[in-house]
Order: C-alpha cells, then structure tokens, then sequence
C-alpha cells in the first residue's frame, strides 16, 4: 500500500483538456445509467458533486433537476475551468478534501464518479467517506463510481494501457496508469488500483452500507466503436447509504 500520491490532475493542461470531455466512449458507459439509477434511490434535489473537476457531473446533476448543486474539488486548475464554464453554478475549492466546512446533514445525494481512483490509503477513503456520510440527509445516498481493475488491463474505446504490462501485477492500493485516447493531452494517467473487496473494507469502517453494485457492459445497438466494453465493465458504481 503506498502512502504518498500525488494528483496528477491538479495540472493546467489536464484541466484544460478536461473541460473539453464529455461523454466520448468509455465515459459514456459511467453516465448512462446514472439517471435511472439516482432516481431509484435517491429522494430529494439538493446534491453534492464530490470531486468535481471542471464540473462536467455538476452540470450533469443540474440537467437532471438537481437543485441547489455544490461542486467541490482540491485541484484549483480544475475549479477555475468549472467556474468558466458554468458562471452561474456554485464551486468550492476545498484543501486536502477538507469537508468540514460543509453543513452536515444537508445533501440528499453525494455523487463522486472517478474521484476515489486518486485518494490513496485505505484510511483516507475511510475518513472521507465518514465524513460524506456525515454530510447526507437521513434517508440520502453516496452514489461512487469508480474504475473496475479490468480497466488497466484491457483496450477498450476511450483508453489505453498497452504501455503498462506492470498494471497486470498490481494489487490494491498500487499505483497504476492508463493513457485517455479522447483527449489531447496524452501523458499517462496515474491511478490508484482499487479492488471492489478492499471497497467493501472501506465501506464497513466508514459506517455506510452498501444498497446496491452496477457494473454497466456496452451494447452492440450503442453508436460506439466498442473494444472491451461490451464483455468486460470498466466502471463500478456504489449506491450507499448511512449505515445507522
């Protein structure tokens, strides 16, 4: 298990390249089942966008009708993009993932979607998800989703890890990389590799309480020029609740 790691996405031109993504190939597999699924298990209209980057899943949540959205992130590039993009949408730049100037109690729906590939230890996924828990409604949800391991292992529509043999060895907790195809910045990603066991560990020591998994596959009749997609999930999605 390492405990330093550095956010490779606190960076100008990955923020720059970012405002650009949408919802190309791979990603759109993330988000195409996130409408069905917050309205199955979430009650409410007030959300948090946990890791928001340059606000593309704050923006997603407002299409939705969520309202009032927090977007929320460590890396200022990023923040500065989202505010550029969306003037009127409301973003906090928070130190370390310093939650606690939040007010507790308050979001019906915590959504983090890839924010928890880049947060090392288990006892820093522990502590931010007590303190995510901390900030739901009592009948509110976490809804994570996060990168299978299959991702760094396979080729897939938008992403590449040909370069990377070591990914194959890695165990949870290890540093891994992954380059993104539908961008113009091209340097390798560095992820942490995270296995859905050792969520399971996380998620028993922060008190909140698995509901249900998706593990979203690709269909043929989809407009995508699919790889791995339709055989293996790339993504993980978590819907948690309080665990009280």
């Amino acid at each position: 298990m390492i405990d330093r790691f550095t956010n490779v996405y606190d960076d100008k031109a990955r923020a720059d390249a970012y405002a650009k993504l949408e919802f190309p190939g791979t990603y759109y597999l993330a988000y195409r089942d996130l409408p069905a699924i917050i309205s199955e298990h979430v009650n409410g209209t007030a959300a948090l966008d946990f890791g928001c980057g340059t606000g593309r899943s704050t923006r997603f949540l407002h299409r939705l009708g969520f309202a009032p959205v927090l977007g929320v992130d460590i890396a200022s590039h990023m923040v500065d993009q989202a505010r550029e993009l969306d003037p009127h949408g409301a973003y906090l730049l928070v130190p370390d993932d310093e939650l606690s100037e939040l007010p507790p109690g308050t979001f019906h729906l915590v959504l983090a979607v890839f924010t928890f590939d880049n947060i090392p230890t288990t006892e820093k996924k522990v502590a931010l998800f007590t303190g995510l828990r901390n900030l739901l409604t009592a009948g509110g949800r976490i809804v994570s989703l996060v990168s299978s391991p299959d991702i760094y292992i396979n080729k897939w529509s938008s992403f590449s890890t040909k370069d990377f043999p070591e990914n194959r060895t890695a165990s949870c907790g290890d540093k891994v990389r992954i380059v993104m195809l539908d961008v113009p910045d091209q340097r390798p990603v560095e992820d942490l590799l995270w296995t859905d066991e050792g969520y399971q560990e996380v998620f028993e020591r922060a008190g909140v309480r698995p509901l249900k998994t998706y593990w979203p596959l690709a269909n043929e009749a989809e407009p995508h020029d699919w790889v791995s997609e339709l055989g293996t999930a790339p993504w993980i999605i978590y819907v948690l609740g309080r665990g009280e």
